[in-house]
């Protein structure tokens, strides 16, 4: 009895490693990776194959982005009617610039989409980031998504960032 216990309990084991295997992130020949967050963006061109990917890089992006302080007044508005005043919230250049930096690198990928580059692209970006790509990629960008990923790689090396997406189970 214990022993058809162990033989359930290694197909068990089996099905789930072969489900691991079916939902590793399968990057194909020629396929972009994109490693952003507001400040700093890689694509990365997959120079291998499914099975041994071998990221290059293809394009760096990198963006100034003071805190807000140092970017505009830290003192925040008033808006006065009569004797009554409100203080207004503080602009945040540091968020306003994230977003022009993300819509800086979507109009990037778009272009590299249209001149056919492009074919099957990975986007790997912080939960914030990535809604701010989703809301700048063009359709075209869109189409070619294979798969996204919610993590901040873009501090790690190129062969760290590999090891990260064939390692884990990834699925779009």
């Amino acid at each position: 009895m214990k022993r058809a216990q162990n033989i359930g309990e290694q197909h068990w084991r089996k099905q789930i490693n072969d489900e691991d295997q079916m939902n590793k992130l399968k990057i194909p020949h020629n396929a972009y990776v994109f490693v952003g967050d507001g400040r700093k963006a890689l694509f990365l061109r997959n120079d291998g194959d499914e099975k041994f990917p071998n990221l290059k890089t293809e394009k760096v992006f990198e963006d100034e982005n003071p805190s807000s302080h140092e970017q505009g007044t830290e003192r925040p508005g008033h808006i006065g009617k009569g004797s009554q005043r409100s203080a207004v919230e503080p602009t945040d250049w540091h968020d306003i610039e994230e977003h022009r930096f993300a819509r800086k690198v979507a109009a990037a990928m778009e272009q590299m989409i249209r001149a056919g580059k492009v074919k099957a692209l990975v986007v790997v970006a912080p939960p914030r980031t990535l809604a701010e790509l989703r809301n700048a990629f063009h359709p075209d960008v869109k189409a070619c998504i294979i798969a996204e990923i919610n993590k901040d790689l873009t501090k790690h090396p190129v062969g760290e960032i590999e090891k990260h997406l064939t390692s884990d189970a990834y699925s779009h």
